[in-house]
C-alpha cells in the first residue's frame, strides 16, 4: 500500500525556476489528498474550491468556515500568489479592462477584460512573449519568456470573474461569457498547460469556473498536431486559425510557421475539427494594407476555403491590423476592406469584421506587449 504524500510533496513542482503549484494546478482527487495532508476531512476541498470559484472569494484567511488554526496553512500551501497586477487601462467608458501582470520571476503578461450589451469577453495569455514571430504582432517582437502554468493562466479569468461579481465593470454584476486564448503566447505551443486551464475553465463549479466549453475559444497559427490532439480531446471549444493569407509565399512572411505546416495542412486540420467537434472554425485574417487586402486574394481565400466542404464548416473574422511600435504595417483602407468583404459574400463565405476594442490602451488584438516596467 502506498503511503500518503505529504502536502510539500503534493504542491512540488520539482526542480528550476517553475511557478508555485496552486490549488487550480490540482485535479479534483488531488484537491481531496491536498486537504487530507493538511489533516483536514475530504469534504473540506469543496468547501475550499466553493469559495474559490463559486464565491470569486480570493483570501483563505477571511473563510470562516475554514477552522482559524488552518487558514494561514491554506493560504500558504495551497493558494501561492502567482498574478500581480502591475498596472491596469480602461477604455470604452470602463467597459474594457487591460491588466498587466507580473509573474513570480518577473516575467509581464496581460489579459483583457471586454463588456458588451449581452455578453463579457475575456482575451487572456497562455505565454509570456512569444516565439513565432509574426511580424505585424506586437507580443512576437518581443521573443518568448516562458510559458506559463495552467493556474496562471485560470488566475486572469478569475480575476475578470471577480472584477464582474464585484460590480467594478459598468453595467451592475455579471459573469463572463467567453474565454478567448488570444492574448500573449500561441496558445497550442503550451497545449498542456492551456488544455488544464480549458478543463478547468468549463468545470461545473464549485470545482472549477462553469463556464460553457463553446464560450471558449482557442487560437493558433497553425500547429497542425496540436489541432488535431484538442480534436481528439472531444470538448467542444471553437477553433481560431490565425491565417491571414490564402497564399504559401505571402503566408511564409507574415506567420513564419506556415514553412512547417503550410496552408493545405493548416485548413485541413481544421476542417477534420469541425468535422468531429461539430462546432465551427473561426478563421482569422488580419487586414494589411496594400499586403493582403487584394480582392484576388479574397477570391483564392474564398476557393481554398470551399473546396474543404460548404461553407457551415468556417467563418472568416477580419481583423483590421491595430497599429504596433515601430511596424511597418498598417490597417487597410476602407474601401479595400469594404470590397475584400464583398468579394467574400459574392461566394457566399459567411463573414464578419472585427468589433475592435482597446485599441486606444494598447489592448486589441495583436498589440499585447506588457510594455510596463516590472516592480
Amino acid at each position: 500500500m502506498q503511503s500518503a504524500r505529504t502536502i510539500d510533496e503534493i504542491m512540488s513542482t520539482g526542480p528550476g525556476r517553475r511557478p508555485p503549484k496552486h490549488w487550480m494546478d490540482l485535479g479534483v482527487d488531488e484537491r481531496i489528498e491536498a486537504v487530507r495532508a493538511l489533516g483536514l476531512p475530504a469534504f473540506r476541498a469543496k468547501q475550499i474550491s466553493t469559495h474559490w470559484f463559486s464565491r470569486c472569494e480570493h483570501d483563505p484567511r477571511q473563510w470562516t468556515d475554514l477552522p482559524a488554526a488552518v487558514r494561514d496553512e491554506v493560504a500558504d500551501k495551497l493558494f501561492p500568489q502567482l498574478l500581480t497586477p502591475v498596472q491596469a487601462l480602461s477604455a470604452d467608458h470602463g467597459r474594457t479592462v487591460k491588466v498587466a501582470w507580473q509573474l513570480h520571476d518577473g516575467s509581464l503578461v496581460e489579459s483583457v477584460l471586454m463588456r458588451y450589451p449581452h455578453r463579457t469577453t475575456i482575451c487572456i495569455s497562455s505565454e509570456a512573449g512569444c516565439a513565432m514571430n509574426c511580424p505585424f504582432c506586437a507580443t512576437g517582437q518581443g521573443g518568448l519568456q516562458r510559458n506559463l502554468s495552467t493556474a496562471e493562466i485560470v488566475g486572469q479569468v478569475l480575476d475578470g470573474a471577480r472584477r464582474l461579481a464585484n460590480g467594478e465593470i459598468p453595467g451592475g454584476p455579471g459573469r463572463i461569457n467567453n474565454v478567448v486564448f488570444m492574448g500573449m503566447g500561441e496558445p497550442m505551443a503550451n497545449f498542456k498547460a492551456v488544455l488544464g486551464a480549458v478543463r478547468e475553465i468549463t468545470r461545473p463549479e464549485p470545482d472549477g469556473l462553469g463556464i460553457s466549453a463553446r464560450g471558449v475559444t482557442v487560437s493558433t497559427i497553425g500547429m497542425v498536431p496540436r489541432i488535431n490532439e484538442l480534436s481528439d480531446t472531444g470538448i467542444p471549444a471553437t477553433l481560431a486559425i490565425s491565417l491571414h493569407a490564402p497564399d504559401d509565399e505571402l503566408r511564409d512572411e507574415l506567420v513564419p510557421l506556415n514553412k512547417h505546416f503550410n496552408i493545405d495542412a493548416v485548413l485541413d486540420a481544421a476542417w477534420a475539427y469541425a468535422e468531429n467537434t461539430k462546432r465551427r472554425v473561426s478563421i482569422e485574417y488580419a487586414l494589411i494594407k496594400d499586403i493582403n487586402d487584394q480582392s484576388w486574394r479574397a477570391d483564392l481565400l474564398a476557393r481554398r476555403l470551399k473546396e474543404r466542404g460548404d461553407w457551415g464548416w468556417c467563418h472568416v473574422n477580419l481583423i483590421p491590423l491595430n497599429p504596433t511600435p515601430g511596424s511597418k504595417w498598417t490597417a487597410s483602407r476602407r474601401e479595400d476592406e469594404e470590397a475584400f468583404v464583398r468579394h467574400l459574400e459574392n461566394h457566399h463565405v459567411p463573414v464578419t469584421v472585427r468589433d475592435t476594442r482597446g485599441r486606444e490602451i494598447d489592448g486589441a488584438c495583436g498589440q499585447l506587449a506588457a510594455a510596463v516596467k516590472a516592480r
